[in-house]
């Protein structure tokens, strides 16, 4: 599995390229006045612990690694250092022009979490009307080769 991941990871070499030089050239392409709401851990350390075992695991089923997280001891020093390069309108860290967006295995490296599983990913479900006819506006394309795209 590792392996594929990489052999993606080369294949994409080509496209962050670009993308960085559009970065560099062209600058922020989102509009002032960007806001980002970061949330507190607290709410959901509340509603964890009064739950019992066969909850707690429920919750692991459906959402994998996450509670984890309320375990995680965080480096504070580590952590105010990181958030000077942290660049909150694109999630990644911007070092100078350039941005870097670390690999699951390396946020789990900094977090010092090792029961974390690399392999699985955490996505929201695509509402597949609505984003074929973005799709359609955005290519230009007809409903039928975009359709064919995304399946």
């Amino acid at each position: 599995m590792k392996n594929e991941f990489l052999d993606k990871v080369k294949d994409n070499a080509f496209v962050q390229r670009w993308s960085e030089n559009a970065q560099l050239g062209k600058g922020d392409s989102l509009a002032k006045k960007h806001t980002v709401v970061q949330n507190d851990l607290q709410e959901l350390k509340e509603l964890w612990s009064p739950w019992d075992d066969q909850m707690k695991q429920l919750l692991y089923c459906n959402y994998g690694d996450i509670p984890y997280l309320l375990d995680v001891k965080v480096d504070r020093y580590l952590f105010c250092v990181m958030a000077q390069f942290w660049n909150s309108t694109y999630s990644c860290f911007t070092f100078g022009k350039v941005d870097l967006a670390p690999t699951v295995e390396e946020y789990t490296a900094l977090l010092r979490c090792l029961r974390f599983q690399v392999d699985k990913i955490y996505s929201r479900a695509v509402n597949t009307p609505t984003f074929v006819k973005r799709l359609m506006n955005i290519t230009g394309m007809s409903e039928q080769w975009v359709t064919a795209r995304v399946q």
